[in-house]
């Protein structure tokens, strides 16, 4: 059986710049959804909920679906609150309950909801299909970023999943260049997240600059942190030299006694050159895996033991690098007031 998801389908996107071939996309959508119907699947109307003032507030006009949709009395509806319909929503319950063999993937936005759902349905082990031509997007200036909608504020965000589904959200804390032009600074600190592999912390790209995000996952006892990143060369960096955010995670994670794994992208986007290099550095401070190549994709792999990991930060029979800090001259928690580990 098929289960077909239309994702956003609501009057509010009508809002702001035009969608891509709307006209046509909702005429796919329409002959995609009665064929699904015919063969006795089930179609599911995704339908944000935005919070007070937003174009998608429920009950306010842009909450409704688009009237053009044709919506039979047998389809299914399942609300939700975030880009991602699996997060803190009852789709997953419901394909649980439906098993379907395949998950139609339509909608909108194709960078922001219709992705982020693809991306989910995947990691609970869907088969996923995602149709040509039968999702659309605006035309976004701050297109290739990974946003998050909270009421009318957009949040530069990382979605951490796991195998049972959604574990938890990261808001980029240091924009970076025009980021400040459409996103919100991140306003949740740095959560750390316990799983089955260690206490986990993500970091976006820029906030590897600052010492103090990765002073504060470790002092809250992360083992590695996370770090999708699109670097950028830096003012007067040397061509025959390493990324500088090569040298910054370096440091970073031997002054912290924790992994950190940083995914680089490659290529130009928009005349924007990405430098690669992505890498994954132990506890050591010494890379375990690359620096990757600057031009060509590659797969990084390491092997990250979390014992020996927490016992590289005894540096020596009287050096601790976490005990040594001097708690009477600086605040340990940089005036956060956020409880500390026992690190």
């Amino acid at each position: 059986m098929d289960v077909m998801l239309i994702v956003d389908m609501q009057v509010g996107l009508l809002n702001g710049e035009p969608k891509h071939d709307l006209l046509g996309v909702i005429d796919r959508i329409n002959r995609l959804a009665a064929r699904v119907r015919e063969q006795v699947g089930i179609v599911i109307f995704i339908q944000h909920c935005g919070g007070e003032g937003d174009d998608f507030e429920p009950n306010a006009p842009g909450w409704a679906f688009l009237p053009e949709l044709v919506r039979d009395p047998a389809d299914l509806v399942v609300q939700k609150q975030l880009n991602d319909p699996f997060a803190g929503a009852e789709l997953q319950a419901r394909l649980n309950r439906i098993a379907p063999d395949r998950l139609l993937v339509t909608g909108w936005a194709t960078d922001l909801c219709v992705d982020a759902t693809v991306r989910s349905a995947v990691s609970n082990h869907h088969n996923v299909v995602v149709v040509t031509d039968a999702h659309t997007l605006s035309d976004r200036p701050h297109h290739g970023y990974p946003a998050e909608r909270a009421g009318k504020r957009l949040y530069n965000s990382a979605l951490f999943t796991g195998p049972s589904g959604h574990i938890g959200i990261y808001r980029k804390l240091h924009l970076w260049n025009n980021e400040n032009r459409f996103f919100e600074p991140g306003d949740r600190g740095v959560p750390v997240f316990g799983t089955p592999l260690g206490r986990i912390v993500i970091a976006i790209c820029y906030d590897g600059w600052f010492p103090e995000t990765y002073r504060l996952a470790a002092m809250q006892g992360a083992d590695i942190v996370c770090v999708p990143t699109n670097w950028v060369p830096m003012p007067s960096q040397p061509d025959d030299r390493s990324a500088m955010a090569a040298t910054l995670t370096m440091a970073a994670a031997h002054s912290n006694g924790m992994a950190i794994a940083c995914a680089n992208r490659i290529g130009t986007e928009r005349g924007q050159l990405f430098i690669g290099q992505s890498l994954i550095v132990g506890g050591d401070g010494w890379p375990l895996a690359g620096p990757a190549s600057r031009e060509s994709e590659e797969v990084l792999y390491a092997t990250i033991d979390l014992t020996r990991t927490r016992a590289q930060r005894t540096l020596n029979e009287f050096n601790h690098v976490m005990r040594d800090r001097r708690a009477d001259v600086y605040d340990p928690m940089l005036g956060t007031g956020w409880p500390a580990s026992d690190v």
